[in-house]
């Protein structure tokens, strides 16, 4: 009978071992490969989902989003030095399609983008602050009883 108890609690610490070790909910999901023009497409299909995108639109806006693609993949393709100066010029390029989509929109798309551009403004800053603060400690010692001056 001791035995059978034994070997029980055995088995049961042992899948309590296992499954307390699960670590798939932090493995990285791999970011498939598109091309420039699935990236275009991609983000063109989601403007015209979100605002209502004529067919004249629509193919502007793709080919703006191409243009853009393509300048991605040569800047991730490019050496890696002068972060800095890349930044700027990749900012530059950003402010350039921004102006150039909301050509394209009506005024009633634009207020709409507007609303999406300051929601995943938003989502970042707060992915920012979430990602700053996972591993940071305190500076401070926790002493919980200091040694009595004597």
């Amino acid at each position: 009978m001791k035995k059978a108890i034994l070997t029980v609690a055995i088995a049961v610490m042992g899948l309590t071992a296992t499954f307390a070790q699960d670590t798939t909910k932090h493995a990285r999901r791999a970011m498939p490969k598109m091309t420039a023009e699935q990236r275009a497409e991609k983000v063109t299909s989601r403007l015209e989902k979100q605002l209502n995108l004529t067919a004249d639109q629509k193919s502007k806006i793709y080919a703006i989003e191409l243009e853009n693609a393509k300048k991605l993949e040569a800047w991730r393709s490019a050496d890696k030095g002068d972060m800095k100066g890349k930044m700027k010029e990749r900012k530059a390029a950003m402010d350039e399609q921004k102006s150039k989509i909301d050509a394209v929109l009506t005024a009633d798309q634009k207020t709409k983008m507007d609303a999406f551009r300051a929601e995943a403004k938003e989502r970042v800053e707060k992915m920012r602050k979430s990602m700053g603060t996972r591993g940071k400690r305190d500076n401070e010692p926790v002493v919980s009883n200091p040694p009595a001056q004597g």
